[in-house]
Formats: structure tokens, C-alpha cells, sequence
């Protein structure tokens, strides 16, 4: 699991943090590049996803990962549904781990201190075509959840792919 020492921490980032977000973003969207069949545009950069709304909507929470002293990744968190009308969702809008801390229990212990740190429904998406990240959270929330939870296969205009959803009993509020 992971190297002696190595605790995982789950921050709140902060509007500082917004170019190191940004720079973590490019590396997710890299990742998906083959899969979604992105490009870069002419300066290399692939095309860059509004983040200021994460600073400006009261439903919308932004973290960092960190692996000891590392920078490991990000989630980002919605309180609302993205399949549903319902208002009282967490949903996992995104989630990234460098590749470096994946396989490290960095991840897992990650997704779980969100899932501490929000009580109530969750919704966790993945898209069809992500079987990697559809076996990381079938794992992942059934080890949090003792395996209670369900899942959804969309596929419509709402969401293509399925969707695993469980309530979280506990809160520990994150910094």
C-alpha cells in the first residue's frame, strides 16, 4: 500500500491554488485524450475547462490530494445531481490521481476521506468507455460501504456510463 510515512491528506484548495489546479487539470484532460480522442490546439495545451466556478458556487468544492509532502492529484465535488434534479447529492464530479500514486492506496484512501467528509447520497460516475476508472470505484465504495451500494448503467443524454450511489453515514469535516 502505501510507502511508510506516506499519509494522505484531502485539502480544500484555495483560490491560490487555482494555476496548481489548472496544471493538474491538463494532466486529466492528457489522460483522457486517447480515450476521448482530444487534441492540443496550436500552442500544445489541450482546450483549458472553466475552474473559477468552483470559487464562485456554493455547490461546488474543489480539493488536492497530497501523498506525504507530494501533490497527488484533485476531486472535485458537486452538491447537486448531474443525472437528477435532486439538490441533495454529493456527486464526484472529478477525480485524478498521477499516475506516480496510483496503485498506492492513494486514491482509495483519498475517495474515502471525501466520502467521511460528506454525509448523505452520493453519486459516483464513470464514463462507458473508463473501465479502469469503473473498477477503481466499484472497489473503492464498496470497501467504504461494506458492498451496500448500487449501480446504474446510463445511457442517454444525461450520462453514458454507469453510476454507483450510497450514503455516506458519517461526516468528518475536512480542512
Amino acid at each position: 500500500m502505501l510507502e511508510f510515512g506516506m499519509a494522505v491528506q484531502v485539502l480544500r484548495a484555495e483560490v491560490a491554488h487555482h494555476d496548481v489546479l489548472r496544471n493538474l487539470m491538463e494532466l486529466y484532460v492528457y489522460d483522457f485524450s486517447e480515450m476521448l480522442g482530444l487534441e492540443v490546439d496550436d500552442n500544445g495545451r489541450f482546450k483549458e475547462p472553466p475552474l473559477d466556478a468552483y470559487w464562485q458556487d456554493d455547490w461546488r468544492f474543489p480539493f488536492l490530494i497530497r501523498a506525504g509532502s507530494a501533490l497527488a492529484g484533485f476531486a472535485l465535488v458537486h452538491r447537486k445531481s448531474r443525472v437528477s434534479p435532486a439538490n441533495d447529492v454529493w456527486d464526484m464530479a472529478e477525480f485524478f490521481v498521477l499516475r506516480r500514486h496510483r496503485r498506492a492506496g492513494v486514491g482509495l484512501d483519498a475517495a474515502h476521506q471525501l466520502f467521511a467528509g460528506h454525509a448523505g447520497a452520493w453519486e459516483v460516475r464513470q464514463r462507458k468507455e473508463n473501465t479502469i476508472a469503473t473498477t477503481f470505484w466499484r472497489s473503492a465504495i464498496g470497501a467504504y460501504t461494506d458492498e451496500r451500494f448500487t449501480e446504474e448503467m446510463l445511457d442517454d443524454a444525461r450520462w453514458c456510463g454507469p453510476i454507483q450511489r450510497f450514503t455516506s453515514p458519517s461526516s468528518a469535516a475536512l480542512k
